[in-house]
């Protein structure tokens, strides 16, 4: 087998000089990722970095660690990332219906995330309250409207690519109004890492108006894309339209009420379960979702080893599977059956 030499600067000195700084400043289970990212900076400097580049660096990781901070001690409560036109006016239909939603859902716990301007995105902050926070954009047609929570709920950025990374990392659900260019670009960016496997299962829900907004755009989606051989009929699966505030919440509701969470443990799938399932309907998953393992059966188990000593939720009953790693429409709906059974 083929051995890897370690991440380093390739000088001694150096690389001796960033393990004593990672050692010094990290715990031992972190120490690793320290001695990493310390050599990546010094890295920049043997690079001679362009001053430009590392401007980005730098406001990238500053934005980054400071939104994970905030984030840090909601992790336990699930949250809904919510998009919609900043033009919607206060006595629209959508207005009412982002705001009907996000009050509704937070009363059942959820926390609500929004890009912090007005119209749909106002709306939503207006609902949830306190229990919702603003990702925003520094950009001078997006202002900040009057309904978000004071203090650190409020986390600007730079970058829309942060930004967009912390709506998916942070969140649980994604839910769409009508809306521009911004819209459609979540909207799609969730899709897409839905469908290849880069954010893990999640309901994906598109709130219609009374003009059928997303009637006309889920007929082009059929005409072009799926009839053009872009997409297959299996990718709707990855996402619900649905006309009020009552059948979006169903949606999100149904889909952690047996789903838990997933984790990927090399060629090992981990799905962590609400309750414990039946023999039946172990049955019917591997009679139903055959073609989505490359050999074995799905099956209960246990906590593996590195879930239990990082605390990943060890008391929740969970199975297996040796999943292949590519149907991920299908694993979508696998954990939608889940919750059926």
């Amino acid at each position: 087998m083929k051995k890897y030499k370690p991440y380093s600067t390739g000088d001694p000195l150096i690389d001796n000089e960033i393990k004593l700084l990672a050692n010094k400043y990290s715990h031992t289970k972190t120490q690793e990722f320290f001695r990493q990212l310390f050599t990546t900076i010094i890295k920049l400097h043997l690079d001679h970095a362009e001053t430009a580049d590392l401007h980005l660096i730098n406001t990238t990781l500053k934005e980054l660690r400071h939104a994970f901070r905030v984030f840090t001690p909601y992790r336990s409560q699930r949250k809904i990332a919510v998009f919609g036109s900043h033009r919607i006016s206060r006595n629209s239909h959508e207005y009412k219906l982002s705001e009907e939603f996000c009050r509704e859902i937070a009363k059942r716990g959820f926390l609500v995330i929004t890009g912090g301007g007005g119209g749909i995105m106002e709306a939503g902050n207006k609902g949830a309250g306190e229990k919702s926070f603003a990702a925003k954009i520094r950009i001078a047609a997006e202002q900040l409207n009057p309904y978000i929570p004071k203090g650190e709920k409020v986390i600007t950025f730079n970058y829309f690519f942060n930004r967009k990374l912390i709506f998916i990392k942070e969140s649980d659900a994604t839910v769409l109004f009508p809306g521009g260019f911004g819209t459609q670009d979540e909207g799609f960016e969730v899709l897409t890492l839905l469908q290849t496997g880069k954010c893990t299962p999640r309901p994906i829900i598109m709130m219609e108006n009374k003009k059928g907004y997303w009637k006309f755009w889920l007929k082009f989606i059929k005409d072009k894309l799926i009839k053009g051989g872009f997409l297959t009929k299996e990718d709707l699966t990855l996402f619900s339209v649905v006309k009020n505030a009552k059948d979006a919440i169903a949606e999100i509701e149904n889909f952690y009420r047996v789903y838990h969470s997933i984790r990927y443990s090399k060629d090992l799938t981990i799905v962590r379960l609400n309750r414990e399932l039946s023999p039946a309907a172990y049955k019917t998953l591997n009679q139903k979702f055959k073609d989505i393992l490359t050999h074995g059966t799905i099956q209960p188990c246990q906590a593996l080893p590195i879930e239990k000593k990082n605390g990943e939720h060890p008391h929740l009953p969970r199975l297996q599977m040796y999943f292949n790693q590519k149907s991920f429409t299908r694993l979508q709906q696998f954990v939608k059956e889940l919750n059926t059974l």
